[in-house]
């Protein structure tokens, strides 16, 4: 008999597939790594994106061209999910062979914990989804990997999301009719759960391949930035906003402005930083908190025997401003 435990994976699987379902537009923005996942779902979305290419760049520091792989995917994609209460989608580049290395791919991602995956249908090697020289196997290979992730999917949990990425539009010898072809046939024959459209053009092509994909369709604006408002696009009835790449390059842009200003004025620049943050109207953010330290001296008080408890009254810690620690480890004056 069921005790009603829902474990935390099947919980976030059928939140995402509630999204997928919903009559409406879903935000998704992007990055790496577990923390901005959190600070992703802090903000108030309701899902994340595991980029690769973001991936190849900030764990591995090599370009978006295939290099990284599934171990990698797979270990990292743990670390997201085990940390994250909403739904990750996680990318996984052209699954890493033909129909018989994605069936193994599937049921190794299936068993990370996220909510989906996608695989495209780039050749290998392949280049970032936003950049030229993007070649893309036969619709007819793509479906039998589709298939092929499908029935992986299902001998474990098929309420696991299996997203078909089409890189079709700017790659060599394609048009945007083939584009929409593939989309249709690879929700059709393919089985799908979600249809990817990278870099749509216009609204009026997000409104033709919405309406004739049977499958809720993603997309990431590939024409004029910024691109569309929310408003805009949901009125195509494209059901995900896909800004893969958001937080991690925010991240490295803000990096690199305060790592030039130090390197410029030295400890000047430290505190007009800390200024900045502190007038910004989403104030600061809690790392110690978003790193679950905050719930070290909880579990320290509950199980450990008295002799091995720390002693957080006589003892300090240097906490610099914006550091996110215990203001109670500061030195008292």
């Amino acid at each position: 008999m069921s005790d009603g435990f829902e474990h935390p994976e099947k919980r976030k699987r059928r939140a995402f597939r509630a999204l997928l379902a919903k009559n409406g537009l879903s935000v998704m923005p992007g990055g790496f790594s577990p923390i901005y996942a959190k600070v992703a779902a802090k903000a108030g979305f309701e899902c994340f994106f595991v980029a690769g290419s973001q991936m190849s760049a900030f764990l591995l520091g090599v370009p978006d061209t295939g290099v990284i792989g599934l171990r990698d995917i797979a270990d990292h994609a743990r670390h997201v999910a085990a940390r994250s209460d909403i739904p990750i989608l996680l990318d996984g580049d052209t699954g890493f062979g033909n129909a018989v290395n994605v069936h193994f791919t599937v049921q190794e991602i299936v068993r990370s914990g996220v909510a989906g995956l996608s695989i495209e249908d780039q050749e290998a090697p392949k280049k970032s989804g936003t950049s030229a020289g993007r070649r893309v196997i036969s619709t007819d290979e793509m479906v039998g990997k589709l298939r092929a992730a499908v029935a992986a999917r299902d001998e474990i949990d098929p309420d696991f999301v299996i997203c078909a990425r089409c890189d079709a539009l700017g790659a060599e010898g394609c048009s945007p009719e083939d584009a929409i072809a593939r989309c249709i046939a690879y929700a059709r024959d393919g089985g799908a759960d979600l249809v990817w459209l990278n870099s749509a053009q216009s609204l009026e092509q997000l409104r033709e391949v919405c309406a004739a994909t049977p499958a809720p369709v993603l997309m990431i604006w590939g024409g004029t930035p910024p691109g569309p408002s929310f408003a805009e696009l949901e009125k195509t009835g494209l059901r995900i906003a896909l800004y893969p790449t958001l937080a991690a390059s925010a991240g490295m842009h803000a990096a690199w402005h305060l790592l030039a200003d130090f390197h410029a004025r030295g400890v000047e620049a430290l505190t007009d930083w800390r200024r900045s943050i502190a007038a910004n109207p989403y104030g600061t953010i809690d790392f110690a908190q978003m790193t679950g330290y905050s719930g070290v001296r909880d579990l320290e008080a509950e199980y450990l025997p008295k002799e091995a408890q720390r002693d957080y009254v006589s003892t300090w810690g240097h906490q610099p401003p914006l550091s996110g620690g215990d203001p109670s480890d500061r030195k008292k004056d």
